[in-house]
């Protein structure tokens, strides 16, 4: 089949390495523009843009998805299916009605759960043991599509949005060229979605990153979970802003006044919460560095009784 895929971060390039090694033809590939990054704000290349460039691939990235330009091009590559992966943008008619075996999307959840741009992540938030990969055929909706596929992967206690999402990508990798071999096989069986049974994940913002120490520590200790590495949890001591980076997954027994800090270990710095206690481990302090907090520690004083939350005004 002559494939184009679209996709952009990191998460949708174990997909294209697997079409790649498969017995398909990429015949081109569509990206979201080169984007500023880093504090010189440097225009950088996406990843799949990367792996592109690297397999000389023609490569498209429109500003606008509906650009006559754009439809031009694509119309012009002539595929017989689309996969989409992680793109990052809603595909409009003009492109879904195109190939004449339709668009498949490589979703990160157990559809119709965590429909949307952050499935990944809000499994994690939300105290998930279990997720997984679905293949659909894309329609209008968002992530609303008949299911293909399913993989089921296992959300250990210690996962970030990070690590998690590494194993989820190669599992898709993996579950989209099975869906590609049953497709021409004509062994594939499509499922309508239960709609009644469908959650959200919304796109995650830089102020869902705040953390509320009024709620109970398991939930404090998954949204950090889910959070990091983007946008990142964070609260404040004093006028320094924290980044928290990784705490204990088993929360202890106490209770006091949310975000005091109850005691300073060498290890661990053990903050009360609306119930139970976090021990927090690594930090990113503001303009610093990752560091352990035994690394912080010693060149930082640290005294229980301190409280974290709103930033204090100067």
């Amino acid at each position: 089949m002559r494939i184009v895929f679209m996709g952009t971060p990191v998460f949708a390039v174990p997909s294209l390495e697997a079409l790649l090694k498969s017995d398909e033809e990429v015949v081109g590939i569509v990206t979201q523009p080169d984007r500023p990054k880093g504090r010189g704000r440097m225009l950088t290349a996406s990843p799949v843009k990367g792996v592109a460039e690297r397999e000389r691939i023609p490569v498209i990235q429109p500003a606008k998805m509906k650009d006559p330009e754009f439809l031009a091009a694509l119309t012009l590559w002539k595929p017989d299916l689309i996969v989409v992966a992680a793109f990052g943008r809603i595909l409009p008619p003009a492109v879904l009605t195109l190939p004449p075996k339709g668009c498949i999307n490589v979703h990160g959840s157990l559809l119709p759960k965590y429909r949307g741009a952050g499935p990944i992540q809000w499994a994690i938030i939300n105290g998930e043991t279990e997720t997984g990969i679905t293949t659909i055929m894309m329609d209008e909706g968002m992530d609303t599509g008949p299911m293909l596929l399913q993989d089921k992967l296992t959300i250990a206690a210690d996962d970030t949005a990070a690590t998690l999402s590494s194993r989820m990508a190669e599992l898709g990798g993996r579950l989209l060229v099975e869906t590609l071999a049953q497709l021409k096989a004509g062994t594939l069986v499509p499922r309508t979605q239960d709609h009644t049974q469908a959650t959200m994940a919304p796109l995650l913002k830089k102020e869902d990153g705040v953390i509320d120490w009024a709620k109970p520590a398991p939930v404090i200790a998954n949204r950090i979970r889910g959070l990091t590495p983007w946008p990142g949890a964070y609260t404040f001591l004093g006028m320094e802003r924290w980044t928290i980076l990784k705490v204990s997954s088993t929360p202890e027994s106490g209770s006091g006044i949310p975000g005091r800090i109850a005691a300073v270990t060498s290890q661990a710095i053990h903050v009360e919460t609306g119930e139970g206690l976090l021990a927090i481990m690594e930090i990113q302090p503001a303009n610093s560095r990752r560091m352990t907090v035994a690394q912080y520690l010693a060149g930082h004083a640290l005294q229980s009784g301190l409280k974290m939350g709103e930033q204090a005004i100067a």
